[in-house]
């Protein structure tokens, strides 16, 4: 088995909501996606909060303090 990726798992959740809005599965094949999707959800949060942890780490100053300053896109300037 391919190793689980953070875009891996969003590309496959992706699918898994096309397949579900379809409504061309029966209902058992529903929630085996439906399944699936949770299972890909926890993993892409843990993923998410993992990551927040070593920017938090990134940002402390030589005397431990944390600074915290927004993120700001392109698109939000």
């Amino acid at each position: 088995m391919a190793k689980l990726t953070f875009e891996k798992s969003m590309k496959e959740l992706e699918q898994i909501v096309q397949e579900l809005e379809s409504g061309d599965l029966s209902l058992e094949g529903a929630i085996k996606k439906f399944e699936e999707g949770i299972r890909l959800t926890k993993f892409c949060s843990e993923k998410l909060d993992e990551t927040e942890k070593k920017i938090t780490m990134l940002l402390r100053d030589q005397e431990g303090n944390i600074s915290e300053k927004p993120f700001i896109t392109d698109v939000e300037e």
